[in-house]
């Protein structure tokens, strides 16, 4: 009962502003997060409320009368302030949150230039693109933002099983190119390629401390994945770097000393690769995690957690700051935004999403190994085509033992062109892309199905950036449920059209919404009757 919460002096109006009891004005006093906000009761009633105007005074009455009564004091509550400072810090930024490296390309240099102009950090999505691409847009990145430390920036790096020299190529790029941060994606496990990366540019201070040129954020979704990188490189592996002179001895040694990654990305229920966990029982798993290995290996050096997935209202990014995340990474929320590479037609279709209005389809990078990404169900039928490839794949050992009439369904069904056509294709893009993919397809039947319906996976993505009009219902559109929580929060706002969507100005509202949010439950926490009404936070243009 709040008559039992016991007080810790005296409050004074002193002729301001008298406090706020009503429900409106507490809740208008929640929006107020920059001013320090003081928790009082009346004496009389005992009821609880907020001042702002006033002092704390000594005594039991103030000019004879009884006074308010003082019960807490909250300081000022900035949108920047809610993670970890250390994130600033390591990255010189203004805001602890960060957007992902949405593949082929969807994560543009432009979204990434917005991000970084406003402080905050944006990561390139290299991922599915051939090196010269890639090697475009890094050039185009360092031209635009350049080496200055309040500016930050990074590129994807994906685990490519099925191409490691491609994978081993945009590293080497990375490091030539100075790039000093990278999202490190779909990892099962370290390679040399990520190693690498890792420890180049490690250099011992005169204090003995070490200094990382490059900053690995870690993208896990398990303790067994997160756990190579929190802990240093493997021996063999470093031995195998420094035989080959792709590191020194110096930084081999000081490998031995820091982790892999000192910022890891718990990434729940999000769109592209997951595995569907929700972030409240995860992401607590890792941060346990993250202790214990920092214990047993005496790091001096903070280990920040971020969160992902999920994360598309206000409440929700608060949450993931109430957990403990050092920052936050969105992304399905982004590719919609203005700045996204994707088509003008596959943003409309983003904005008309629900909650679950997703599926889960085979992954192009991943086929073979039955892997899937969630993606958009609403106004596509990527999700179900998919599905269907690979139960094809999966029951058949060749194209050749489809039969007949399976054949001409699955083409035009599914494919939309003939199979012979895909091939043809499909040889066209391997010949310049790796020509082994052929040879493996020519010795192995099995292969060469996998390569022909990896067209189709590949394709529907790239189709939905060009918004290639014949090939809408084939859109790929990677997202998860925090689309559809999104657009219902955005509602008759000026965020819910589409050409209103600017990846900074969702960013200021998800950030000072949770901002708000959090002052809602700091206040109710005292006591203080918080309104349904404060928890809601309505987008409005930001600056």
């Amino acid at each position: 009962m709040a008559t039992d919460l016991q007080p810790i002096g005296l409050w004074s109006s002193q002729g301001a502003s008298a406090p706020a009891y009503s429900a409106s004005d507490i809740e208008a006093a929640c929006h107020r997060v920059r001013e320090p906000v003081h928790v009082v009761r009346d004496a009389k009633s005992g009821k609880l409320g907020v001042a702002f105007a006033g002092e704390p005074r000594a005594g039991k009455t103030v000019n004879g009368a009884p006074s308010e009564l003082w019960m807490a004091t909250l300081p000022a509550l900035y949108p920047e302030w809610l993670g970890d400072r250390s994130f600033q810090e390591a990255h010189g930024v203004r805001f602890p949150y960060c957007t992902g490296a949405m593949a082929n390309g969807i994560a543009t240099t432009r979204l990434v230039i917005a991000m970084a102009r406003a402080r905050m950090l944006g990561f390139f999505g290299a991922a599915g693109l051939a090196k010269p691409r890639v090697e475009a847009a890094v050039d185009e990145l360092v031209r635009e933002l350049g080496g200055s430390p309040e500016l930050a920036w990074g590129v994807n790096l994906i685990h490519s099983p099925q191409e490691p020299e491609l994978e081993a190529a945009v590293a080497d790029l990375l490091i030539q190119r100075g790039v000093r941060r990278v999202e490190a994606s779909a990892f099962m496990a370290l390679t040399p390629a990520i190693v690498r990366y890792a420890v180049v540019g490690l250099r011992e201070r005169p204090d003995g401390t070490i200094e990382r040129r490059h900053h690995v954020f870690a993208k896990i979704s398990r303790p067994e994945v997160a756990r190579p990188f929190l802990m240093p490189a493997p021996q063999a592996m470093l031995d195998a770097l420094l035989s080959k002179g792709l590191i020194t001895a110096d930084e081999a040694r000081l490998a031995r000393r820091v982790p892999i990654a000192e910022d890891i990305t718990v990434e729940s229920d999000s769109g592209g690769h997951t595995d569907n966990r929700p972030l409240g029982a995860v992401f607590p798993i890792i941060m346990a995690l993250r202790d214990e290995i920092a214990r047993e290996q005496g790091y001096t050096r903070p280990i920040r957690v971020g969160a992902a997935g999920g994360l598309g209202t206000p409440s929700s990014v608060a949450s993931a700051f109430a957990l403990g995340a050092s920052y936050v990474l969105t992304g399905s929320v982004n590719q919609a935004a203005i700045e996204s590479g994707l088509s003008e037609a596959g943003r409309v279709m983003l904005a008309q999403a629900g909650l679950a209005d997703v599926i889960m389809a085979p992954a192009a990078d991943m086929f073979e190994m039955g892997v899937k990404v969630q993606v958009l169900r609403r106004g596509t039928m990527f999700g179900t085509r998919g599905l269907r490839l690979y139960e094809v794949y999966h029951s058949h050992d060749s194209l050749e033992s489809l039969s007949p009439a399976a054949r001409a369904k699955l083409e035009k069904e599914v494919l939309g062109t003939s199979v012979d056509e895909v091939w043809a294709a499909t040889q066209s893009f391997w010949r310049e892309r790796d020509p082994r993919e052929l040879e493996k397809a020519t010795a192995n039947p099995k292969h060469k199905m996998a390569l022909c319906f990896r067209w189709y996976l590949g394709l529907s993505s790239r189709w939905a950036i060009t918004g290639e009009p014949s090939r809408r219902l084939d859109y790929q559109i990677w997202c998860g449920p925090a689309m559809g929580a999104f657009n219902d929060w955005v509602k008759g706002s000026f965020l819910e059209k589409p050409e209103a969507r600017t990846a900074v100005q969702i960013a200021r509202n998800l950030l000072e919404g949770a901002a708000v949010v959090t002052r809602a439950q700091q206040l109710r926490t005292y006591g203080v009757p918080v309104p349904a009404a404060s928890f809601r936070f309505a987008p409005r243009p930001l600056e």
